[in-house]
């Protein structure tokens, strides 16, 4: 015996119905694939009084349906799904999707399709918004011929939108806001400190809210400080680096008042009252008379300050 004779033989064959298998799908099939070709959805009504979607000749519990055909849809409740990062080419979309169940309105049962819901990226992870409960609508093919094909995948309905928004106005900035802003420029935080209660202002703003006096004296303070309270944030934000983002309230060591700003260089879910943070200058080179010169507060490492030290610029 050679080596060729205890070699495995191996053959490739193929299994095909040249034009392809024709069969009787019979009235009920017949209907459905009808209405698909109209586009329309339509069960059947079952002896006990349900909607079977997609019909079939009998119901799940081996009875008979009646010849009363139901409009379904078209919109519809996803009820399961799974994922497919990367389709193959035996697919039908050619970018990610889900498999899906999805039950039309009306209909007691599902229906399996595709689920696109507008991922193109190969590989990507599931959007967050694909959920069961997902409310969803056929995509139909312009050119329908009688198949389930002739609907090309479900859609989500549209539930947000983003409006472009603009508001065009001028701050005149007066003389209390234009001495700050020129502090910023020059990497300083200046403030006002009120003559009758001691109190000091950041950003200097002329007057004292408590004693109804003007303030004139000028006060320096750090770029430290400290969370007194803050918020997390899941919409997009130009100004800071990821989202969730943090805005909080900072206390300016020196001052009295807490400044509203973002807080970075730390998980977003860490950030807490309390903690001590510095400011994080841009360029010297990028520089004006904005408080865009600061991106933003990033924690000090320093030991947080008890909330009773606190309490009181809530």
């Amino acid at each position: 015996m050679t080596a060729d004779d205890r070699e495995p033989l191996v053959a490739d064959h193929a299994l095909e119905f040249p034009g392809g298998y024709t069969r009787s799908v019979g009235p009920v099939i017949g209907r459905f694939l009808t209405e698909l070709r109209d586009g329309r959805l339509v069960g059947v009504r079952t002896a006990s009084g349900g909607v079977l979607f997609p019909p079939a000749e009998y119901d799940p519990d081996g009875e008979a349906v009646t010849d009363e055909y139901v409009e379904v849809g078209p919109g519809g409740t996803v009820t399961s799904w799974s994922w497919v990062s990367r389709p193959r080419a035996v697919h039908p979309l050619d970018r990610p999707f889900a498999w899906a169940l999805i039950r039309p309105d009306g209909a007691g049962t599902a229906i399996l399709h595709a689920l696109d819901v507008g991922v193109f990226e190969p590989g990507a992870e599931p959007p967050k918004a694909l959920r069961t409960g997902m409310r969803v609508r056929p995509k139909w093919r312009a050119e329908r011929t009688g198949s389930i094909k002739d609907i090309e995948s479900f859609r989500p309905d549209i539930t947000m939108i983003t409006a472009p928004s603009r508001a065009e106005y001028r701050l005149n900035a007066g003389r209390a806001l234009t001495r700050f802003l020129t502090g910023v420029s020059e990497g300083r935080f200046l403030g006002h400190r009120c003559d009758v209660c001691g109190k000091v202002y950041v950003p200097m703003r002329g007057l004292c809210p408590v004693d109804g006096v003007p303030t004139t004296e000028e006060v320096e303070v750090p770029d430290t400080g400290t969370v007194t309270t803050f918020a997390v944030n899941n919409i997009p934000d130009p100004r800071a680096p990821e989202v969730p983002f943090v805005s909080a309230y900072i206390l300016l060591d020196g001052s009295d008042i807490a400044l509203l700003a973002l807080v970075a260089g730390v998980p977003a879910d860490q950030v807490r009252m309390g903690m001590r943070v510095r400011a994080a200058w841009r360029p010297r080179e990028e520089w004006g008379r904005t408080m865009e010169n600061v991106k933003w507060f990033e924690p000090t490492g320093e030991p947080d300050v008890p909330f009773d030290s606190i309490k009181d610029y809530l």
